[in-house]
């Protein structure tokens, strides 16, 4: 065979290869990945799946960018500028019943970690302790979206406290520096985070202690994405179980992968307890003997019952729980 022909015989070849096999760089998916909040422990898995070759495995080519709360990140994937987002549930819900195009694929945390929380010396240990005192929050995110089911929950009035608004960092400085007396977090996150920078014992108030356990963090995609792009969904929501999975088994190595990728995002003793802190959150009893992500219907029930009663919600666009989130394309 003259060298010409094996050249060309070669380039088809290849052509053909790069055509069949997606899982190759020049024929792979890019997906981006928009999560809730900044990078912290939480978001773990989605860095060690990188890491590992989890999505690279499936074709996929995942961009993981951060975020600036859950609503802002519903708005993304609903406007198609990101591919799937990593929220809380129930924002998405609202949004979505008030006609945002998008779906939960799987819900990744199934007890909440929503709390308010501060510095114990101030002695707030109950929410009628919170009745003239300064609450620091975030406009958008998830958690503001949800304490005014709380507030109703605990019989709290607005006009009983003030607030300030700030993001993440603002928020935590706030309470460090005295100008808040609480914050809203997540008990994996920012009460670590407050622990951390001042070594002062932080007391949580969490949400689900007072009725309010909704589903919390999940997996949602652009309704258009699971109609016209299924397979990817299906192979997008398989490389994530797995690094959800491995993340549990191997909460270290998500860790440093985390790190390698965002530098910034924390201390490695830190996110090491916010990530098993996070990983106790994945199953309920219904759902322990099964993978990640693999809700039971009956916690979305009880979460819609939860938003239509205190959430604000409007009664008529409840609907089933199988019209805000779907298990059909997990492995």
């Amino acid at each position: 065979m003259q060298r010409r022909d094996f050249v060309k015989l070669g380039s088809v070849a290849a052509l053909t290869m790069s055509l069949a096999a997606p899982a190759m760089a020049q024929g792979k998916d890019k997906v981006i990945l928009m999560l809730n909040w900044y990078t912290y422990s939480e978001h773990a898995p989605f860095y060690l799946g990188k890491d590992k070759g989890f999505f690279d495995a499936e074709g996929i080519d995942l961009d993981i960018q951060e975020g600036r709360g859950s609503a802002v990140t519903v708005q993304a994937v609903a406007a198609g500028s990101a591919t799937f987002g990593y929220v809380d549930v129930p924002t998405m819900i609202k949004a979505a019943a008030k006609g945002a195009p998008v779906k939960a694929v799987g819900v990744a945390l199934q007890t909440s970690a929503m709390s308010v929380m501060g510095f114990t010396d101030k002695n707030i240990k109950t929410p009628k302790d919170i009745v003239g005192k300064t609450v620091a929050m975030t406009p958008g995110d998830s958690m503001s979206q949800i304490w005014p089911l709380f507030l109703k929950k605990t019989g709290l009035q607005e006009s009983q406290f003030k607030t300030v608004s700030g993001d993440a960092q603002t928020k935590l400085n706030a309470v460090i520096n005295g100008q808040a007396d609480l914050l809203l977090g997540y008990v994996m996150d920012q009460n670590i985070k407050l622990q951390d920078a001042v070594h002062k014992p932080v007391t949580t108030i969490r949400f689900a202690d007072y009725g309010v356990n909704l589903i919390s963090s999940g997996l949602i995609a652009n309704k258009e994405t699971l109609g016209t792009k299924a397979e990817l969904v299906k192979r997008f929501m398989r490389a994530t179980t797995k690094a959800l999975e491995e993340a549990e088994k191997n909460p270290e190595a998500a860790v440093d992968a985390t790190l390698k990728a965002q530098p910034k995002s924390g201390q490695r003793d830190t996110m090491l307890v916010g990530l098993k802190l996070t990983t106790a959150l994945y199953h309920t009893d219904e759902t322990k003997s099964l993978r990640p992500l693999r809700v039971s219907m009956k916690n979305v029930n009880e979460s819609l019952d939860l938003l239509v009663q205190y959430g604000g919600m409007d009664p008529a666009t409840r609907g089933k729980p199988e019209d805000w989130v779907t298990l059909e394309y997990l492995p």
